[in-house]
């Protein structure tokens, strides 16, 4: 059994800090935190003094050539995860990827991806690239590890343990992440994210959905499979001035703002999947489960662990109280423990238990797998307007 795993991380940006978190608060097992490697060096020495990474580099290459590195953490954004994820698993390491698993990124020559090419072309060409994964990580002894926060979170967690011991027949799922948009430019272009507000905050719930159905087809012994999809997308913030756009930062080129995913089960049942980039009051995070039996409402954020009322910020400056609010004034739903409520602790600890006792992950490439096929569907589906059935 290995006494310590070793990591190296890829990209320092937002989410790496997210892991850091995690990493940070791993029980029963030493974590080594050795390389981050970035293009932009100034930002991967900012991630290492953050959390005491042995060094820096800004060559991939030289990274998986590290034999004392056991897990790459892939942490860049999802045009690069691929051929990141093929690479190091080549070299024998253990992966953790990032959300999405990946999209279509347009090709040379392409403009404006999202409104020009035929999302049937782009599903046929994601579901090419995932089998060829498929193939390199089958033949290989490495692990893959899925970055799904939602799976890992407590609530949801603790939904699967109560609807495992009640044996509960799950008739609806409903799950949504909203926000107010993102202050990345390239959120709005679909070459850069490989989709819209479905892709960059959606896949959380779906990833979540997909995870809870498949524990009950487990519990109950059945063989539950999506059946059929349908979609709804828009781009809700065209219509807008630009001084009634000014709470808003979702700038869509050529993505959707807001999508809607319906999933109809083999058994009957539905799923219903929401996100967006269009509304206020900071970031909404949650799952709706309802049962035979039982009904259960799993709220990742906001909380209401601690509530907060301000009327000044004086010395709050470096004080974090919630996600995509524009000020602290008033009352707010404060984030606490956000690292072990919205289950980023959770997949690491996970994660490493994996790698030092040789088991599976929760999160694993099946429902990375999953988790795409299901959102190019949804927008082949959106695109045509037509249901899609598996």
């Amino acid at each position: 059994m290995k006494e310590t795993v070793c990591i190296g991380t890829v990209g320092a940006g937002y989410a790496a800090y997210l892991h850091g978190n995690g990493y940070e608060k791993v029980s029963g097992i030493n974590v080594h935190l050795k390389t981050v490697c970035d293009v932009n060096q100034e930002r991967a020495a900012d991630l290492q003094k953050r959390y005491r990474y042995d060094s820096i580099c800004s060559d991939y290459q030289q990274m998986l050539n590290d034999p004392e590195i056991d897990v790459i953490d892939i942490v860049t954004p999802p045009v690069f995860h691929i051929n990141m994820v093929k690479q190091a698993i080549q070299m024998g390491k253990h992966v953790i990827c990032e959300k999405p698993l990946t999209g279509y990124f347009g090709q040379p020559g392409e403009e404006n991806i999202g409104l020009n090419v035929p999302k049937r072309a782009m599903y046929e060409k994601v579901m090419l690239q995932m089998g060829e994964l498929k193939a390199v990580i089958d033949r290989s002894h490495s692990k893959f590890m899925y970055a799904e926060n939602f799976v890992y979170a407590p609530p949801v967690q603790k939904a699967a343990e109560i609807i495992r011991a009640k044996n509960s027949k799950i008739l609806w799922l409903k799950g949504e992440e909203s926000v107010k948009g993102s202050t990345t430019a390239d959120a709005g272009l679909w070459q850069c994210i490989g989709g819209g507000s479905l892709t960059r905050v959606g896949c959380h719930p779906l990833t979540g959905i997909l995870w809870l159905k498949k524990q009950e087809a487990l519990n109950r012994g059945e063989d539950i499979t999506i059946q059929s999809i349908t979609c709804d997308t828009g781009m809700a913030t065209h219509c807008l001035t630009a001084h009634e756009h000014r709470h808003i930062v979702a700038r869509p080129v050529d993505v959707e703002d807001i999508g809607v995913i319906s999933i109809t089960y083999s058994d009957g049942t539905k799923a219903t999947i929401m996100g967006s980039d269009v509304v206020l009051g900071g970031t909404k995070n949650y799952i709706e489960i309802y049962c035979n039996d039982t009904a259960l409402m799993c709220n990742l954020t906001p909380t209401d662990i601690l509530n907060t009322y301000f009327l000044d910020e004086n010395g709050l400056d470096n004080v974090n109280i919630a996600e995509m609010l524009p000020a602290k004034l008033g009352w707010n739903k404060a984030f606490v423990s956000d690292e072990i409520i919205r289950g980023y602790l959770g997949e690491m600890q996970d994660f490493m238990e994996c790698v030092v006792y040789d088991r599976e992950p929760l999160s694993g490439f099946d429902i990375a797998y999953d988790t795409t096929r299901v959102l190019y569907a949804a927008y082949q589906a959106a695109e045509e307007g037509r249901r899609i059935d598996f």
